[in-house]
């Protein structure tokens, strides 16, 4: 017997004690073994999405308003959206910008758009039986999508360090690239900030969001500056790129007047968060010849530490034993024939599809791309729930797919864009992204006319999402 709308809009009060303390992303904090926590099965249906952020939100709402009859349910973990896409605005004290902006209900979204909730933490996942364990019960399936989103992968960064010290770490320096209290912890201690630097890491490999820690340094910068705080932020980046890298350095050279220093090549080796102390290993290469380079030590003293992590996919994605990429994130392996040269099916089972973060596809990890490709896989999914077929690729190339705006600067607001095209590349989704000058007038890439459109665009996106 399926559960009823009514029902699953009953669990949406609900949280479970063990996600809260996880720091885990959408619908995950078990190991893959593990199964249902009841043993009990809660019912079947059509579509089940793990993961109730931008994505999944996506393909929910779409499968809705593609036909109405469609049974769609989604398993989140937290019981409230909370936005990582324009946070550091509240980070920068932008007027009218608050915690409170970035923080959603469900309950809206689910009885707008028409499909289930249930407020559980995912398990495991038999894709024999198609059943999503979780720990409330089984929730069976005819077709699931991975939305999950990312964990951190400390322990792949830091294998000398306890459990108890990433605990910590989680505490103390969040990452605060994962929807929730992290958010709020981050807002505390730049807000509550005395004197000292504040120091951001940037990971090398793939992960969320590539211009957000150079965002993060442009607003918490303004907020400095309102407050009239000595110090600066200091970004210690593993690699030497930087998103949107000329239009940033830009505005750190006209707006922040040395406020913002950005280190490359910095390899984090250790943290004492006892006595607010980083060290790493910066290699300074002579040309761009030298492929070894002079490795030299540092530590610095820091008031804030914004310690990002390497990023992986979800264990979620693990726990679905899906075929993935031999990086260090895994991303999932996505199906490709003659028939349907790129899609959102995975490559291991026809019946599982994924969206969001963990796709294998070339395209930038953001909101507005979560978006995009969640209503193509709403498209193909409802295709194959019609008993016809789709191909994703007869969308591409599609001009503007991508539309990613920073803020840059305070008082005046600006904001700086890229903008990404997508296109089919072989087997998988790729992109071609420009950064415009908006203002060419005087040949600058920030304007206040693209900190005008980035609010319209949270404002519009959350609309998409929530009405």
């Amino acid at each position: 017997m399926n559960i009823s709308r009514r029902d699953l809009f009953k669990f949406a009060g609900l949280s479970v004690a063990a996600a809260a303390v996880t720091g885990c992303t959408a619908a995950t904090g078990a190991t893959p073994s593990a199964k249902n926590a009841s043993g009990k099965m809660l019912g079947k249906h059509q579509v089940v999405i793990i993961g109730g952020g931008w994505g999944g939100l996506t393909v929910a709402k779409e499968l809705k308003k593609i036909d109405p009859s469609f049974d769609v349910a989604i398993i989140e973990k937290n019981d409230s959206f909370m936005s990582c896409p324009f946070s550091n605005a509240n980070l920068g004290g932008l007027k009218g910008v608050s915690l409170s902006t970035l923080t959603h209900d469900y309950s809206q979204a689910i009885e707008k758009n028409g499909y289930g909730m249930l407020t559980a933490v995912v398990t495991g996942i038999d894709r024999e039986a198609k059943v999503v364990h979780t720990s409330k019960g089984g929730v069976g399936y005819d077709i699931l999508v991975l939305a999950p989103g990312i964990e951190y992968n400390y322990k792949g960064q830091f294998p000398t360090w306890s459990d108890a010290k990433i605990a910590k770490a989680r505490r103390v320096a969040p990452g605060a690239l994962i929807p929730g209290g992290e958010h709020v912890a981050l807002d505390r201690l730049v807000k509550n900030m005395d004197e000292g630097d504040v120091v951001i890491t940037v990971p090398a490999g793939k992960f969320r969001c590539p211009p957000a820690p150079f965002e993060r340094a442009s607003m918490i910068a303004n907020h400095m500056k309102n407050e009239g705080l000595s110090g600066k932020v200091i970004i210690l980046n593993e690699t030497a790129s930087i998103a949107k890298g000329a239009a940033f350095k830009e505005a750190w050279a006209d707006v922040n007047n040395g406020a913002v220093e950005h280190r490359d090549n910095c390899k984090i080796t250790d943290v004492d968060f006892d006595k607010k102390e980083i060290t790493y290993v910066q290699t300074v290469f002579k040309d761009k010849d030298d492929v070894e380079g002079v490795k030299t030590t540092h530590t610095a003293k820091y008031g804030v530490l914004n310690l990002i992590p390497h990023n992986m996919s979800n264990p979620v994605v693990e726990m679905a034993g899906v075929a993935t990429t031999p990086d260090g994130f895994k991303k999932v392996k996505m199906a490709t024939s003659a028939e349907k040269p790129v899609s959102f099916q995975t490559a291991t089972d026809a019946a599982v599809y994924a969206v969001g973060d963990v796709v294998g596809h070339a395209i930038p990890p953001s909101g507005q791309t979560a978006i995009w490709s969640g209503k193509e896989c709403a498209k193909e999914i409802a295709h194959v729930l019609h008993g016809k077929s789709y191909s994703v690729a007869s969308s591409l190339p599609y001009k503007s797919a991508n539309v990613c705006y920073s803020m840059v600067n305070g008082n005046p607001e600006e904001a700086i864009m890229v903008n990404h095209e997508f296109m089919v590349a072989g087997p998988v989704i790729g992109s071609k992204g420009s950064v415009p000058k908006g203002d060419e007038a005087n040949n600058k890439f920030r304007s206040s006319g693209l900190a005008k459109a980035t609010h319209d665009w949270y404002k519009g996106a959350m609309r998409d999402l929530f009405n």
